[in-house]
Order: C-alpha cells, then structure tokens, then sequence
C-alpha cells in the first residue's frame, strides 16, 4: 500500500500518542519508509524506545543529537508527507504563530512537502475561539485537517476532540500518496455551495451549504489529471482550493445556471453538487423592505433545474453526477431523479444521518448508477467520499 512512500510523523504531547504507536506499526508494514519526530513533551506519553523499535529508525526529537546537527531542512525535503498525529493545542497554537522552539516545529516551518495535522483535546478547548483561529490559519496555509472524533475524553467527560484513529489516517494517507494522473485529459464541470436569491438590497434567501463537499470533489477531480472549473456560489470560511481549479464565483441560481451551460458543452465530467435554490423572489425589491404591522406576502418564481437542463444537452460520453439531499423516501426520490435528471450517477445523502449533510466535515453517502449499481458506503470524511465519488465516475471514463 505504502511501498517506497517516505512518510514523516510528527506525535505531540498528547494522551492520544499512544494511537501514533499503532500508526506507525501499520505504516511500516505496509511498506512505506518512516522517521518519527518528538516534541520533548510527547516522550512523557511515549517513549522514543518504542517508537524507533517499531519505525526501525533513531527517533528525532531534539534540533542536536550526540553532538550532531538533526537537519529539519532535509526532513522536510525527504517526506512525501508530514504527519503529525496527535497535534496538541500548545502545538497548533505554535505552528499557526511561526514559533520555532523544537524540531518538529523547525521541520515545519521548511517542510517541502505536503502537511497533514490531527489534532487532539478536550472539547471545550477545540471549540475555543482561538483554536478555532489557528485553525483557520493552518488552513490558509495549506495544512490538511484530518476530523476529530466524537466520544470519550481524557477529561472522563464525552463530545468532539478526539484524535482520528489510525485506520483513519491511513486511509487519510493511502488517498492523497495513491493519485495518478488517470483523468489527464479529461474536462471538469463542478458546482458546490449555496445560492443567494436577493430578496432586497440587504436580504436574501439561502440555504446552509458550505460548499465542503463540492469542493472536495473538484480538489480530487484535479489531484488526478482533469482541468476542473468550479462554479462556486457564496460560501463563507476558509478552504484549500488547488491551484490547478478554474473557480467560477456566482451568487444567484441564473447565475450559476448560465455559467454551467456556457461551460458544459467542452466537459467530459459535470458534477452538479451545488444546493441551488429551487426558488427565487419574483420581485425583489429595488430598496430595502420596511417591517411593518401587517402580514408579508413573498411571491416566489421557480428556478432553472441545471442538472436536467444538461441532462437534456448530455452527448455521448459524457458523464453527469447529481446530488439528492432528502428527508424521507430517500432511495425513491434518488432513483427518480437519476432516471428523470438523464444522469449517470445520482449521490444520495439524507438529513436523518448524524454527521451528514450540510455544515459538516464528515459524510455518508449512497451511490446509484444508471447501471443498476447501488453503493452504501460508512461515514468518512468529505475528502475521503471524494475518492468514493470520483472512483465511479473514473470507472465510468474509462468504461
């Protein structure tokens, strides 16, 4: 699985070391190269005996060992990814601010090669205000967060913080060192986020889409060799958007419509994953509305339906992908669009499961086909339903 793969590992001082033991057991015997670094810190939950014994390799911990320099610049140079699991407050904290007081840090700082964090604390202190900053700062910085788990603390209470386990991470690790340039060639149609339908000046009616999953897909799409546009509508919050994506920023529905069908005829892939309104003001006011004492009548006009449109456009080849998010009678409703919509794939998620839908960094998702296949796959996180998405639609590419 990791055969040749140089994968760096960074253990902070955390109760949650002790899962970075079995991450890097399992790293090693399916093949890939690893080097640990310590922070002081992380040897009280851990110790370097341990670690080296399994890794096979002298752990790193200080920026000198027996008189010799541990070069952090040529660490950095050698991984094909950093990890570093658990990532403790005090060291988010420190990587967010470019503090640089250990050798994890310093290879940080100069690391070359791709960063991935999971962190791991208490839930009052993952949901602080300030990590909730650094967080966002890792992010800008094109540091890739693994999602904490729910459950058990080492405070003895129970919520969010807890760090991913390791057949997350490396699953994490097997989808970003297994990309091949497998769509190189291939065009890339993606929509994700919400839709702003302008009520007046000042309001307007929306939906709680972040745009995660969209995002997620078009990243994935990119990482295998397609040129992918985005056609974007108006999320908010930080997120990593590789650089190779065209991203297309629209507002309203018929925005979003035009930019697809000025774009859909050159795709060989559209994925319609956007949450666009159904529904519009038929007039929206031309100054800001006034409350008043009396009731208020909106009058609402029906929106394009993109996926059928191109649904109706689709040549040969082409493979179209759309998302049924539902409430009740989801496989019903998901089998009727996919056959109504003239879709290839329909990718069905349901508000009644937890950690699903909008807003969240995890997933669960169902895939049908126009095949007959049904596909009912665990909750993961939204990159890792990526690779489940994409998977399929490569599949049908190359069918």
């Amino acid at each position: 699985m990791f055969r040749e793969k140089k994968i760096l590992v960074g253990i902070t001082g955390s109760i949650a070391a002790y899962k970075s033991i079995l991450l890097v057991r399992e790293l090693v015997k399916a093949g890939a190269e690893v080097k640990v670094i310590m922070t002081p810190a992380a040897r009280d939950f851990v110790t370097p005996l341990t670690l080296s014994t399994l890794s096979g390799r002298p752990v790193l911990s200080g920026l000198a060992n027996d008189d010799a320099w541990a070069n952090h610049v040529m660490l950095g140079r050698w991984a094909d990814i950093f990890i570093i699991a658990p990532l403790s407050c005090n060291t988010l904290a420190k990587m967010a601010h470019g503090q640089c007081d250990n050798l994890l840090l310093a290879v940080y700082l100069s690391a070359t090669c791709p960063v991935a964090v999971a962190p791991a604390m208490d839930e009052d202190m993952w949901h602080h205000p300030s990590t909730r900053s650094n967080l966002e700062i890792l992010a800008k910085q094109g540091v890739q967060l693994l999602p904490v788990g729910n459950g058990a603390l080492a405070s003895g209470l129970s919520g969010e913080g807890r760090m991913a386990e390791p057949a997350e991470i490396l699953g994490f690790l097997q989808a970003h060192l297994g990309k091949t340039q497998s769509l190189l060639g291939k065009r890339a149609l993606i929509t994700a986020g919400p839709t702003h339908e302008p009520l007046d000046p000042v309001r307007f009616i929306g939906n709680r889409s972040s745009g995660k999953m969209g995002i997620a897909i078009a990243n994935e799409l990119a990482a295998r060799g397609a040129a992918v546009s985005l056609v974007l509508g108006p999320v908010s919050g930080h997120f990593k958007l590789d650089p190779k994506v065209e991203k297309i920023p629209v507002e309203t529905a018929e925005q979003m419509f035009e930019a697809c069908i000025q774009r859909f005829g050159t795709a060989d892939i559209a994925v319609m994953s956007a949450a666009v309104a159904d529904y519009t003001p038929a007039q929206p006011a031309a100054e800001k509305i006034k409350k008043n004492d009396g009731a208020f009548l909106l009058e609402l006009s029906k929106t394009k339906d993109i996926l059928a449109t191109l649904g109706e456009m689709k040549r040969e080849g082409q493979v179209l992908v759309g998302f049924a998010l539902e409430t009740t009678n989801e496989k019903s409703y998901a089998l009727q669009k996919l056959e109504k919509k003239r879709a290839d794939i329909i990718v069905l998620n349901s508000l009644n499961d937890a950690g699903a839908g909008f807003g969240h960094d995890t997933n669960k998702v169902t895939i049908f086909e126009k095949g007959g296949e049904e596909l009912v796959y665990g909750q993961k996180t939204k990159q890792q339903v990526a690779v489940d998405i994409v998977d399929r639609i490569e599949k049908m590419c190359t069918a």
